[in-house]
């Protein structure tokens, strides 16, 4: 790029001008080489401390149903211990320094339930801990075609004595209440006495709490004891949340293989059950132990029926054993892989993500059935574990084309609260249905209104998910049973929530689009275009099932109105400019001064009132980039190639803008997107700023804090200019 063209694109706002945007990619990362890129692995070829916490979420399992982070088998140390089951939470009060008309009154936090992850090894007397003796090897490799994590360690304790421990994760998808674990232990050199401690732990210790908004609310306790037991190699734990009344039961069995004169013992308590194998070992002769976990909670079920659910769990996973265990989850992701892989040619890093990306993808929720998928999965408490309305617009996309069952099933449970979300509507003073900005159970569990309960935003985007399943997938029952219902009552809210102007233009003010530092914005672009959307497909299911919207009271009359609504929707322009702001007005407001902000300001949020952030021009989420994206039919190609530039400008810039779209960095651009989620391996992102786009009408965004959660629509940024 000329010095000119620069020029001309720091007089027109672009506070970050390069000659190539890869070089702000290359800038921004930081190369792991212990993460070797590999086409169907993750592999850690040593350990780092430092990224525990991080790795834990990489190496994950879960089905859906149940979550096992990747926490070390021995226990400690750790970053976030956790074991979830989707859909088990703890009801916590929401504090308000003054109460208002409409304000939910308890959140749901997901719980840390019973941890049977937990393996210990005495060698002689000493617990093996990587912080003490040495390791002299550690790998962990998560299997994305066998569905495994697999770690391999040799261990040095502080008194000499070297083994070696090979241990292999399992969280089914075929039996969804089971998780399993082979444990094999063996001496390097010398012959010495062991022993395994097999535990279940309910009620753990976690980290210290944070100030952090997005992160998780701590739950002293949670869990009350009400049954536990020991039989010969088998424990049961049974307990129950003290104010969400919800019940869980746990049980461990055990295979175990070993030398002559290997010796068990089990004892229980109220939140601890453990299996303590003993065994003389020698080189060569190890000690195998296979650990068969089951799961199961219920909000009516009793400690007894609960109690013969997991046991009965257990017992078909003994029948299955160990190699019929690992041979289902294989059938189970070949079948998957048939129909979802995506083949790379010429870049194996990308390759990689991806299919990382589909693997836990489908762990958020192949088994969920009819449970909420969390913002998080089950790889981490974050959120609290509550789903927002990304699930419906980046996870439910990715599943109905490669687990059809789990994005129906996703939006069953939606359908499953609608009496919850109408009841919502009916408090706002609107009809149809609310869905909430964020929950597990149903009810709205946001404390703050603008970023909340103005972001109405989550009904267009349940609908579009509705109508993208319609489209791909052959199942009338769910469009005439499900689907019908979902539109409806969602283009009922929009019809309500908006209003005719005395031009007769249709508006829907006041509310927050996906970019939650421009709250109560009049005509979102993003809103109103997937509210538009939802008007017209709400209309035409009306049409398409005229009985069954019958029973919804909807009429062709209704279906009429929303069409109009439809056709006379507002999509702001700003003549000056020739743009399309985010909102209306957003193209007036201040610039963010972001030469003023230091680095350890980033986040914003953290260190800034969300007041000064709403007045003015700062995005944290690329709002109308995901409003091309989703909508790309909306917008002209003139439109969309200038939201691919890196400035704010007036159109007369735009033909200067253009070189900088430079062959070389979409792919870079979809590459390094794609590997944030994998962000303790090769790529941990500082607090670089880049230029937004011209349509947004902001002027730069911070890439995300090392460590932070990236942005959804960073994503689907990559995705429109890799397209």
């Amino acid at each position: 790029m000329g010095h000119g063209h620069a020029d001309a694109l720091r007089r027109h706002g672009a506070s970050v001008v390069v000659e190539d945007l890869a070089e702000l990619l290359d800038a921004s990362v930081i190369e792991h080489p212990a993460f070797p890129v590999e086409p169907w692995a993750v592999r850690e070829t040593e350990l780092q401390l430092d990224n525990l916490a991080q790795a834990e979420s990489v190496f994950a399992l879960a089905n859906g149903h149940l979550g096992l982070r990747g926490n070390l088998d021995e226990g400690e140390p750790y970053g976030i211990p956790g074991t979830y089951l989707g859909g088990f939470y703890e009801v916590r009060p929401l504090p308000y320094a003054e109460a208002g008309y409409g304000y939910p009154e308890d959140g749901q936090t997901m719980v840390n339930v019973t941890n049977g992850k937990l393996i210990r090894l005495l060698v002689e007397d000493e617990p093996f801990d990587v912080r003490y003796g040495v390791v002299r090897t550690h790998e962990r490799v998560l299997d994305l075609r066998d569905g495994v994590l697999r770690r391999t360690v040799e261990w040095t304790s502080p008194t000499g004595r070297t083994v070696r421990v090979r241990s292999t994760r399992l969280v089914s998808f075929a039996h969804r209440a089971v998780a399993a674990i082979e444990y094999i232990v063996e001496p390097v050199g010398d012959p010495f006495p062991v022993v395994i401690q097999s535990l279940l732990s309910a009620n753990e210790p976690g980290p210290a709490t944070s100030s952090d908004p997005r992160a998780a609310a701590a739950l002293a306790a949670p869990l009350e004891s009400d049954l536990h037991r020991t039989a010969d190699v088998r424990a049961i734990l049974v307990h129950h949340t003290r104010q969400s009344g919800l019940r869980i039961a746990t049980a461990m069995e055990h295979l175990i293989e070993g030398p002559e004169g290997t010796s068990t013992q089990s004892e229980s308590f109220e939140d601890d059950a453990r299996v303590v194998i003993s065994a003389d070992l020698e080189p060569g002769k190890p000690l195998r132990i296979v650990k068969l976990l089951t799961y199961g909670w219920s909000a009516q079920r009793s400690v007894d029926a609960l109690r013969d659910q997991v046991a009965a769990a257990a017992q078909g996973a003994i029948h299955a054993g160990w190699d019929g265990l690992l041979k289902a989850q294989r059938s189970y992701l070949d079948d998957f892989w048939e129909r979802s892989d995506v083949e790379l040619e010429g870049d194996a890093e990308l390759q990689q993500a991806i299919r990382f990306g589909l693997f836990h993808t489908l762990q958020a929720g192949a088994r969920g059935e009819q449970r909420a998928i969390a913002a998080k999965g089950l790889t981490g408490p974050g959120y609290d574990g509550h789903t927002f309305w990304d699930t419906e617009t980046f996870v439910l996309p990715v599943l109905t084309y490669t687990a059809p069952h789990a994005a129906a099933d996703a939006l069953r449970w939606r359908l499953q609260t609608i009496d919850l979300a109408r009841d919502r509507a009916k408090t706002l003073g609107l009809k149809g249905a609310a869905f909430p900005w964020r929950t597990i159970h149903g009810e709205e569990c946001s404390s703050y209104w603008p970023a909340g309960t103005a972001a109405f935003h989550i009904n267009a985007d349940i609908a579009d998910a509705v109508s993208r399943y319609q489209a791909a997938a052959d199942d009338p029952d769910f469009e005439r049973e499900v689907g019908t219902e979902l539109l409806v009552e969602t283009a009922r809210l929009w019809r309500s929530l908006g209003h005719h102007d005395a031009a007769g233009h249709f508006r829907i003010d006041g509310v927050t689009g996906p970019d939650e530092y421009s709250a109560i914005a009049d005509n979102n672009v993003y809103t109103n275009l997937l509210a538009q959307r939802n008007l017209r497909a709400a209309a035409d299911a009306v049409e398409r099932h005229p009985r069954h919207a019958a029973k919804l009271g909807a009429d062709a009359e209704e279906a009429a109105s929303w069409r109009d609504a439809a056709a006379d929707i507002v999509i702001p322009y700003d003549e000056s400019l020739e743009v399309h702001p985010q909102s209306e007005g957003f193209t007036d407001h201040q610039r963010w001064d972001f030469a003023a902000c230091a680095e350890e300001q980033y986040p914003l949020l953290l260190n800034f009132p969300y007041f000064d952030l709403y007045r003015k021009q700062v995005v944290k989420q690329a709002d109308l980039v995901l409003a091309l994206y989703v909508c790309g039919d909306s917008f002209t190609a003139e439109e969309r190639l200038v939201t691919s530039t890196t400035t704010r400008s007036s159109r007369s810039a735009t033909p200067r803008c253009r070189p900088a779209v430079r062959r070389s960095w979409p792919r870079r651009w979809a590459t390094s997107t794609s590997l944030t989620t994998i962000s303790p391996r090769r790529r941990c992102w500082t607090s670089r700023t880049w230029s937004t786009t011209r349509a947004t009408g902001s002027t730069s965004r911070p890439w995300p804090a090392r460590g932070s959660r990236p942005s959804p629509a960073s994503a689907a940024c990559a995705t429109t200019a890799a397209s």
